[in-house]
């Protein structure tokens, strides 16, 4: 069983597989690196992971204490948002 509470590895990896130009995308934050896609997809990719990072900390939580069901929804919203 994992220990969600100790789990500082965790990080979310966004992977965009659309890019047609050439051009090597590479974006890393807090909790996440985002590799790929074309100009609107890493935006996109940005833009959503930015959300869900302001939504973990309002919780006051890290990613790795997140339950799997609690990142879906979060996540989800973060992507609606």
């Amino acid at each position: 069983m994992i220990d969600r509470k100790k789990d500082p590895e965790a990080m979310l990896l966004g992977l965009g597989l659309d890019n047609r130009d050439g051009h090597r995308r590479l974006t890393k934050g807090d909790n996440f690196c985002l590799v790929g896609g074309s100009e609107e997809t890493h935006q996109l990719m940005t833009e959503t992971a930015i959300k869900f990072n302001e939504r973990l900390a309002r919780k006051g939580k890290h990613l790795g204490e997140l339950a799997p069901e609690e990142f879906r929804d979060m996540m989800r919203e973060a992507a609606e948002e």
